[in-house]
């Protein structure tokens, strides 16, 4: 059974670059590097669909991050509050509290 190869971001960011410069055909490039033109494609279309990304400001990082905290903190000031309510309900059902 053949292993299969992991390449690198920076590898497939090279590739996609040197595609994109159009100096060479796709099949030429992946001849160079002993890849399948279809693979080669596909790093091409993935990384067109995402290159919009590269602009998006990293507030929105932030942003998403304090989201993220911010439902946590709801979530744990939930569940405290229904443990609080349980002990009281236990307090009162075992007599310890009036």
């Amino acid at each position: 059974m053949e292993k299969r190869n992991r390449y690198t971001p920076e590898f497939k960011a090279k590739i996609v670059m040197e595609v994109l410069r159009e100096e060479e055909t796709v099949n030429q490039i992946a001849g160079k590097y002993s890849l399948s033109p279809q693979m080669v494609g596909q790093w091409k279309r993935e990384f067109v669909s995402h290159a919009g990304e590269v602009f998006v400001h990293h507030k929105n990082g932030e942003t998403k991050l304090r989201r993220e905290l911010q439902e946590k903190e709801a979530r744990y000031r939930k569940i405290i509050g229904q443990l609080g309510y349980e002990v009281d309900w236990l307090g009162k059902k075992s007599g310890l509290k009036d």
